[in-house]
């Protein structure tokens, strides 16, 4: 991949001084223009084209601090590299605070100049590569899976409206129904697709560390700051950050969170000033903030301000439609027995059709994966499903063995354990042989002995157990 060198702008009041540094830019291979101000100089950075801006701090008509907070607010994505003469280290801490990327002193030497050059174009190539491979993989993933019932449709469309916009979105839905997949979706879909996806769960954080990991700290802030944490809000800052579990926050810091987003700026744990932050906050829950709004437990003025925009995720068990493809789904992406399945045969397809799942996708996930480990061919079968997962699909609590009598699912087990013990008496107990003729590994026949036992189905010693269908 290549890319056309970096533009460079030096903006300096000293006509000498810019002759001087734009010759050191063009001997180091960078094309270079110059600009007589801060007002000349945001003439040409608001027309873009501009990568680098070498600017001086103070200059008659404005200073350069102020020249690049005005650009970031614009949008405006030049790196500044501040120069100045007056060099101290209380100016460079403001100058980075502000968001400039580095910090040069006058006169400034011609190494130095083209080496901070070389690290900046080796930056962008980095983060074009890194834009390229998103492109790449989200475009493959896009398209990877694609959900049939209408209401995850609706999901669909819904996120397809609100994700080129800036509007705050809230998600909502029950644990494991992919609500992080879907806030990461709307970021990706985004015109902020290129900045970063910073996603915190707001239940993990101790109450006492929660504003320092929000907004950050100075070094010495407190005891144990030994060096400076920009926290989560600066980390996203021209990005999205994804507020999980939002209903876990307790109400003090519901309060310094509403103000962060309303006022566009933080202010870090132990700092005497505030800086600006452009971010895009997707907050979801399994709760109902609705309630908790009621009961005091939450900001109503911070449940308005994140509920611009709701997307609710229903569960599984009632889009149905989505399950059957979302089983081959999960089937064709594990690796966890370290190869690839073909399927799963037809009793214990219908098995995982016939569950609720109360764990939604990531248990449905979850199920595929272990049943991957377990299988011994190429197939899942009956006997690689959880035993607790088939006395729930049957009975809804209920062992399978005491399931009512005609109940499919229930008397292809019943039926499965004859087969194993029948087989087992005619080899006179020999595990190893019984396998054999059974067309299964000798660890999943010791399995499916363990789950029969623990469901009441027979014992090893029985030649032919007695059912009663």
């Amino acid at each position: 991949m290549t890319l056309r060198p970096l533009n460079v702008l030096v903006i300096d009041d000293e006509a000498a001084v810019r002759q001087i540094v734009c010759e050191m830019v063009r001997s180091a291979g960078y094309p270079c223009d110059t600009a007589a101000g801060a007002a000349e100089g945001a003439s040409k950075l608001v027309r873009g084209g501009i990568d680098v801006a070498l600017c001086d701090i103070r200059m008659p008509d404005g200073d350069g601090l102020t020249l690049l907070r005005n650009c970031r607010e614009s949008g405006i994505d030049t790196v500044f590299v501040m120069v100045t003469a007056f060099g101290s280290m209380e100016m460079a801490v403001e100058a980075l605070r502000a968001g400039a990327h580095d910090f040069v002193s006058k006169p400034v030497n011609r190494e130095e100049l083209a080496h901070r050059l070389s690290q900046i174009e080796a930056l962008r190539g980095l983060r074009e590569e890194n834009r390229v491979l998103r492109k790449s993989v989200g475009g493959a993933g896009a398209n990877r899976f694609n959900f049939s019932s209408p209401a995850m449709l609706e999901v669909g469309r819904l996120a397809g409206k609100v994700a080129p916009t800036d509007s705050t979105v809230l998600v909502t839905g029950e644990s494991g129904t992919g609500k992080g997949v879907l806030a990461r979706s709307i970021h990706e879909r985004s015109q902020r697709a290129e900045g970063p996806f910073i996603a915190v769960n707001c239940g993990a954080i101790p109450d006492t560390l929660l504003e320092s990991e929000f907004f950050g700290h100075t070094k010495g802030a407190f005891t144990g700051a030994e060096r400076m944490r920009k926290g989560l809000f600066l980390e996203a800052d021209g990005g999205t950050l994804f507020l999980d579990e939002i209903g876990e926050l307790p109400l003090q810091m519901q309060s310094k969170l509403l103000h962060a987003i309303d006022e566009k700026s933080v202010r870090q744990v132990g700092s005497e000033s505030a800086r600006r932050v452009d971010v895009r906050i997707v907050a979801a829950t399994n709760r109902d903030l609705q309630a908790m709004v009621r009961d005091g437990r939450f900001r109503e003025d911070l449940y308005f301000r994140l509920s611009m925009f709701r997307i609710h995720v229903p569960p599984l068990r009632e889009r149905p439609q989505d399950l059957r493809d979302l089983i081959r789904h999960f089937l064709g992406a594990s690796t966890a027995g370290g190869r690839r399945l073909t399927g799963l045969d037809p009793a214990a397809e219908e098995l995982l059709l016939a569950y609720a799942w109360p764990g939604n996708v990531r248990e449905l996930e979850n199920v595929i994966n272990r049943a991957s480990i377990l299988a011994d061919g190429e197939r899942i079968t009956l006997g690689d499903i959880p035993a607790e997962l088939s006395a729930r699909a049957v009975s809804g609590g209920t062992a399978v063995a005491s399931g009512p009598v005609g109940d499919l699912r229930g008397e292809l087990r019943r039926y499965e354990a004859e087969i194993v013990f029948r087989t087992l008496a005619g080899v006179s107990g020999d595990r190893r042989q019984a396998a054999q003729q059974l067309g299964i590994g000798l660890s999943s026949l010791y399995r499916k002995l363990e789950e029969f036992e623990r469901e009441g189905l027979g014992r090893e010693t029985d030649a032919r157990p007695k059912f009663n269908p």
